[in-house]
C-alpha cells in the first residue's frame, strides 16, 4: 500500500473505533484470523487481534455494546464509560496499521489517531443526547442499528479502498463536530426546562 493509503486506512480505522471498537477489532481480527478479506500487507502488523483472547474479549463487548447500545441513556452510560477506552483504541489501531520506524511518525500517527476516535466518540455520544430527548423509545433502536451497519460497511470499504473510506470519514468527523453543538444546545435546553428562572415577586 502506499503511504497515502495507509494514513487513510489509519484514519477510516480509528474514526470507526470512535463507534464501535469491540466491533472494528472483532472483524478485524476474524479477517485475520480465517482469510475472509485479503487484508494489505501492512496488517499484518495487527496479528495480535487474531489471538484468541483478543477474539474473545472483542466478542463480548460487541454482544454487550450491541444491547446497551439500543436502550435510552443506557447507551449515554456506556458512551460515558468509554469516552477514555474509545479514543485509546483508536489511537493503537492507527499506530498499528501504520507501523513506521520512524518515532516522530508513531506519535503524529498515535495521537491523530486518538483524536480521530475521540471526535467520533464525541459526535456519536452527541447525537444519543439528542435521540434520548424524545419521547418515543424506537429512535434509539433504529439510530443504533444505523450505526451497526455503517460500521461495518465502512471497515470493509477501509479494507478495499481506504483512500474513498478516508474521503467518507471527513465527512462523518464534520457531522460529528456538528451533533456535539447541536447537543449541546439541547442539553441547555433541558437544564433550563428543569431549572426555570424564578418568578419575580410582586410588589405588597
Amino acid at each position: 500500500m502506499t503511504p497515502v493509503e495507509l494514513v487513510a486506512l489509519a484514519a477510516s480505522t480509528s474514526l470507526l473505533a470512535g463507534w464501535r471498537l469491540y466491533l472494528v477489532t472483532l472483524v478485524t481480527g476474524l479477517a485475520m484470523k480465517f482469510g475472509w478479506v485479503a487484508l494489505p500487507d501492512q496488517l499484518r502488523a495487527l496479528d495480535v487481534l487474531a489471538s484468541n483472547w483478543v477474539l474473545a474479549a472483542a466478542a463480548v463487548g460487541t454482544f454487550a455494546e450491541f444491547f446497551a447500545d439500543k436502550v435510552a441513556w443506557v447507551d449515554s452510560a456506556w458512551d460515558a464509560i468509554h469516552s477514555f477506552i474509545r479514543p485509546l483504541g483508536g489511537a493503537l489501531l492507527s499506530l498499528a496499521i501504520i507501523d513506521s520506524g520512524d518515532t516522530g511518525w508513531q506519535v503524529a500517527s498515535f495521537l491523530l489517531g486518538g483524536g480521530a476516535a475521540f471526535v467520533a466518540h464525541a459526535g456519536k455520544a452527541g447525537a444519543r443526547t439528542i435521540v434520548n430527548a424524545s419521547p418515543e423509545p424506537f429512535s434509539n433502536v433504529i439510530v443504533s442499528t444505523a450505526e451497526d451497519v455503517a460500521t461495518g460497511g465502512l471497515l470493509a470499504l477501509a479494507i478495499a479502498n481506504p483512500v474513498a473510506a478516508a474521503l467518507i470519514a471527513v465527512i462523518l468527523v464534520i457531522l460529528s463536530i456538528w451533533l456535539v453543538i447541536a447537543a449541546r444546545r439541547v442539553f441547555r435546553q433541558v437544564i433550563d426546562r428543569l431549572n426555570p428562572p424564578p418568578r419575580p415577586v410582586p410588589p405588597a
